[in-house]
């Protein structure tokens, strides 16, 4: 089938997606969503993998929309790139909803949802498939208001009514933003059609360049959720249901990224490297604030939502670093950051999916997502707690899981700031590198809590010890992500590859080139611009191994320099897979043979003394992370709220009690300065309510005073 048709029965399929559930049994619901959902993810995968390995070409004219041009579909390798991690995503989810829905059967119309749920992936496709200013401003404000109202599902809660309205209102904020970047843009080129967009000569105005760009990264950036605008991803993740969270955090913020992919590297790249460097900088802040507040967090689907703007800032620091390296001329380094940079972005789908849907099976078994009252639960959730483990491991960036190679990449990347000229903006990389590697340290952190206070330990609730297994539908969405995030991290060497064919367009050098060497077909009599005693080291070392099974350039990612360094960084995830296991049986060897004769006691650990060690004395969530809430407490800045119960004549306290509630740093600094302003300007106003008709009387007179003033004065 050609990409068109696939195209075709996609569409076809999400049509009979909303219209189907109003003809069948109600009972029917879920397995119709599930199976519609499933296809239409496949179909994706096929059409999406067709245009961006095997040079597929989809183009549609729609029909013409009065003097602003004609409708039109188009999908290059850039939107294949982004359509692909999207079918990756709505795969698994739409198997896990197959299993999770079943618990809004008897309170909720899944009618409704099942609508819902198809028009947003349908959304979806037509945002990344839009050729033209008009369809994609169509598709974009359909994708928000159907996100919308699928946060706001269960309306019945105040909290998913509040959350949604803040998500919808800073979204139709960025909406505007970027219609009027694109009208500004049309207004150069002369059309609404990205083709016209692309031929725009916006370096001829700074003034303009710079409008486009601040209104395109700060309008898709509310989607993205980067830092100041993103308020919303905390709010609607805790609130919405758990298929819908994990697309939120896996699908929906990485059209924001696209957003600002597709305008200021594509269709109106910036001139000069201080856009590139604000970009790296918000990023950069992003990913450390919003580590900072996940590892603090004990609720954890909203922890997983600060998660989400941790990665969303390491994937545009990663942006930022391409723009500076393609503005300055150094194209080679700028194609590798922006590899580096989409690569983070579909490990940290198919990983934020996995640890989603992970949690909905957690609530499911234990009727809890508090991990200070979890603990403990993977004897009664082995598989889960598997497959969750996978996830944690992959977002902590621990070889050789996907999260490692992309994290280690961008790093490596940022650190060849070497080349650049610019004392400046060398300096402001050194900084941003700085943020991104204490971030990675808090990610670990963070994620060890997660597992460690959740899925082992003593239960601190009945819930959590009666903790019981997920579903078959379940623990097969978890099977497929764990293997995909397995899948990622150990083959970088095919993944990579792939994506440049995304970035050659953009970037307009090869990442491949210059990431990945063919040692499995450079040999001496053909060394493939390789100098042949290089070749020959890394034969020597193993770079060899696996030629004559698997095809492809090689499986260790190598960046060259120059003659005096010409390694600049190296490293191989799929070795690792065989040397780490490897490693860990000699070290258990070496340690059975030195205690082959010694008797091993098993007893009860020691607990202090106690005859029991009762859950309550263990540690908890809250308690695992508070040196970092102690250690950044300048930063979090906390308000404690002290309530005390006092007995004998106000001597005595029978009991004390605290709670910290954190405001957020963007709160405190960016948004409640301009509300307390409003709010004092309101009271003063409020003043002038006196509630006497004479004193009204004189506002009106005064007011016809000063019209008559000037109008005198003006003729």
């Amino acid at each position: 089938m050609s990409a068109i048709e696939l195209f075709l029965a996609f569409f076809i399929l999400g049509a009979a997606g909303v219209v189907l559930p109003f003809l069948i049994p109600r009972r029917s619901l879920v397995v119709a969503l599930a199976v519609i959902g499933t296809l239409m993810a496949l179909i994706i995968l096929v059409a999406s993998a067709m245009l961006l390995v095997s040079d597929g070409r989809f183009h549609v004219a729609l029909w013409p929309l009065l003097t602003l041009g004609t409708l039109t579909l188009e999908a290059d390798r850039l939107s294949a790139f982004f359509l692909f991690v999207s079918g990756l995503v709505f795969l698994p989810v739409s198997i896990f909803s197959g299993a999770y829905l079943n618990k809004y059967l008897a309170h909720h119309d899944l009618r409704y949802f099942s609508v819902l749920y198809h028009v947003l992936f349908a959304s979806i496709v037509l945002v990344l498939v839009a050729a033209d200013v008009v369809s994609f401003l169509i598709a974009w404000e359909l994708m928000s208001i159907v996100s919308y109202l699928l946060v706001t599902y269960e309306f019945e809660r105040p909290e998913s009514s509040r959350a949604s309205y803040v998500m919808l209102a800073m979204s139709e904020g960025g909406t505007i933003a970027v219609a009027i970047a694109f009208i500004l843009i049309a207004g150069t080129a002369g059309g609404l059609g990205f083709p016209a967009l692309r031929g725009a000569a916006l370096s001829d105005g700074a003034a303009l360049s710079w409008a486009v760009f601040l209104l395109s990264f700060f309008g898709f950036a509310v989607k993205a959720g980067l830092i100041p605008l993103n308020s919303w991803l905390p709010l609607a993740h805790p609130v919405a249901p758990t298929n819908i969270s994990a697309l939120l955090s896996a699908v929906i913020v990485n059209l924001g990224v696209y957003g600002i992919v597709r305008v200021n590297l594509d269709l109106a790249p910036a001139a000069g490297a201080a856009p590139g460097l604000i970009v790296l900088a918000v990023g950069s802040l992003s990913a450390l604030l919003g580590i900072l507040y996940a590892t603090i967090q004990s609720e954890m689907k909203r922890l997983l939502a600060h998660s989400t703007i941790e990665n969303m800032g390491i994937v545009a620091a990663g942006v930022g670093a391409a723009m500076v390296f393609i503005a300055t001329g150094h194209n080679v380094v700028g194609a590798i950051a922006l590899v580096a940079a989409l690569y983070h972005l579909a490990n940290h789908s198919v990983y934020k999916a996995l640890l989603f849907i992970g949690t909905g099976a957690v609530e499911a078994g234990t009727g809890t997502r508090d991990l200070d009252r979890l603990g403990g639960i993977i004897r009664g959730m082995p598989w889960t707690g598997a497959f969750f483990l996978v996830g944690v491991l992959s977002i902590a960036a621990l070889p050789p899981f996907n999260g490692f190679v992309s994290e280690w990449l961008t790093l490596q990347t940022i650190l060849r700031s070497a080349v650049l000229s610019s004392t400046v903006i060398k300096i402001i990389f050194a900084i941003c590198g700085a943020l991104l590697a204490l971030t990675a340290g808090l990610a670990g952190t963070c994620f060890i809590k997660v597992f460690a206070t959740g899925f082992l330990g003593m239960s601190r609730s009945p819930a959590a010890a009666a903790a019981r297994e997920a579903n078959v539908g379940t623990r097969t969405s978890l099977a497929v992500l764990a293997a995909l995030c397995i899948l990622l991290g150990i083959l970088p060497t095919y993944v990579i590859p792939a994506i440049d064919r995304a970035v050659v367009p953009l970037a307009h050098e090869s990442a491949t080139a210059a990431l990945v060497p063919p040692f499995f077909t450079a040999t001496a009599q053909h060394p493939e611009n390789l100098p042949p005693a290089f070749v020959a080291d890394f034969h020597d070392l193993g770079a060899q191994i696996g030629r004559k099974i698997l095809p492809g350039r090689g499986l260790v990612i190598l960046h060259r320099g120059e003659a005096h360094n010409p390694v600049v960084f190296a490293m191989s995830t799929t070795y690792m897979v065989v040397v780490l296991p490897s490693l860990l049986a000699l070290i258990f060897i070496v340690f059975r043979l030195l205690t082959r004769r010694r008797r091993i006691a098993r007893k009860a650990a020691w607990d202090g003394g106690l005859r029991h060690l009762l859950p309550g004395l263990t540690y908890t969530a809250t308690g695992f992370s508070n040196p970092v809430r102690v250690i950044f407490a300048a930063l979090l800045s906390p308000a404690a709220n002290d309530e005390s119960t006092e007995a004998v004549a106000t001597h005595f306290r029978t009991a004390i009690r605290r709670e910290y509630t954190e405001v957020h740093i963007i709160d405190r600094f960016v948004l409640q300065p301009p509300i307390d302003i409003l709010r004092n300007l309101a009271a003063y106003a409020r003043r002038m309510h006196v509630g006497n008709v004479n004193a009204y009387a004189a506002y009106v007179l005064l007011a016809m005073l000063i019209v008559l003033v000037l109008g005198v004065g003006l003729f």
